[in-house]
C-alpha cells in the first residue's frame, strides 16, 4: 500500500507541497476559475471594484458578536450588543449617510435580537477560532465564527449569516466550508464534531445538519480532489503559459453573478454578460451565499 509520503511525491521523486487553502479558495475556483486566477495567481493583481455595503454590514455584525462573547459574563447584555455593533460599524459601500444609518439600525437590531436569545453564562470553546486539517493534497484551514461544546452532541460549528438570501437545511448539508470546519475542529481540538449550524440573523432561523462519518469523509475527499486539481493547474500556470492557454485553463463561468464579482471590470467576458452592480445593491436584494 502506498504511504502518505509516497503519494505526495511529484516528478522524479520530488515532494509535492500541499496546497494551502481556506474553503473560500476552493469555493472561488468552483464558482469561477477565472475569478480564482485573478484573485490568487495574477501578479500584479488586477484592481478590485469598490467595497460592498452588504459586506460592511456583515463584517460589523460578526465583529460585534465575537466581541460580545469576549465580555465578562455580567456585561453580556442586549444593550452591550448594540454598543459593540456601533463600535465596529464600517462605512464603505453605502450610497449616502441616510442609507448607511438605516443599515446600521437594522444591523444593531439583528445583533440585539440574536444575543437576547443567548445564555450569557455559556462559554463557547472557540470564537473566531482557527482550525486546520491536512489531506493528501491540501493543508486546509479556516476561522470559525463559533465552536460550541454541547455535551452529547460533541463540538458544534456555528456560522453566522446576515444576508437577505433565505437559507434551507440543504445549505448546511451541502456546505463544503462547514464540513471542512467540522473535520478540522475535530482534528485540532481532538473532540468529535459532526453538527453544523447556520444562524441566519435576519430571520432568526437556525439551519442544522448532523453529518454522518461517511458524509463528512465525502466532503473532505471532495476538498482534497479540488485541491489536487487546483495545485496541478497552478503549477502549470506558474511554470509559464501563454495568454490563450491561461484563459483556457481558467475559464470564466459567466452568468448573472458576474455582476457581483469584484473583478468584473477586469473580465470582459463577465462584464459583457452582467455589468457591475452598484455597491449597495446587496442591501435590498437577496445575494446568494
Amino acid at each position: 500500500m502506498t504511504g502518505e509520503g509516497e503519494r505526495q511525491l511529484g516528478f522524479e521523486g520530488m515532494p509535492r507541497s500541499l496546497l494551502q487553502a481556506a474553503p473560500s479558495r476552493l469555493a472561488t475556483y468552483q464558482d469561477c476559475p477565472r475569478r480564482y486566477r485573478l484573485n490568487y495567481l495574477d501578479r500584479p493583481a488586477p484592481p478590485k471594484g469598490p467595497a460592498w455595503a452588504h459586506n460592511s454590514l456583515g463584517a460589523a455584525v460578526h465583529t460585534a458578536l465575537a466581541n460580545w462573547w469576549k465580555l465578562p459574563v455580567e456585561q453580556r447584555t442586549v444593550a452591550a450588543g448594540g454598543r459593540l455593533l456601533d463600535d465596529s460599524w464600517l462605512v464603505a459601500g453605502f450610497q449616502d449617510d441616510g442609507q448607511r444609518e438605516a443599515a446600521r439600525g437594522r444591523a444593531r437590531a439583528m445583533v440585539q435580537t440574536y444575543v437576547a436569545r443567548l445564555n450569557p453564562r455559556f462559554e463557547p470553546i472557540g470564537v473566531e477560532r482557527t482550525v486546520a486539517l491536512k489531506t493528501d493534497h491540501a493543508a486546509l484551514f479556516g476561522r470559525v465564527d463559533r465552536i460550541d461544546e454541547r455535551g452529547s452532541q460533541g463540538l458544534v460549528i456555528v456560522d453566522y449569516k446576515t444576508g437577505r438570501h433565505l437559507l434551507t437545511v440543504d445549505d448546511a448539508r451541502t456546505s463544503l466550508a462547514l464540513a471542512v470546519y467540522a473535520a478540522a475542529a475535530e482534528r485540532t481540538l481532538r473532540r468529535r464534531c459532526r453538527r453544523v449550524e447556520l444562524h441566519h440573523l435576519p430571520t432568526g432561523e437556525v439551519l442544522v445538519w448532523e453529518h454522518t462519518d461517511a458524509g463528512l469523509a465525502r466532503h473532505v475527499g471532495r476538498a482534497d480532489s479540488l485541491a489536487a486539481e487546483i495545485a496541478e493547474l497552478d503549477e502549470r500556470y506558474r511554470a509559464g503559459v501563454g495568454a490563450a492557454e491561461a484563459d483556457s485553463m481558467y475559464p470564466t463561468n459567466v452568468g448573472a453573478m458576474c455582476g457581483w464579482c469584484d473583478y468584473n471590470r477586469s473580465c470582459p467576458s463577465g462584464a459583457a454578460v452582467a455589468p457591475p452592480r452598484v455597491p449597495w445593491a446587496g442591501l435590498d436584494e437577496a445575494v446568494p451565499p
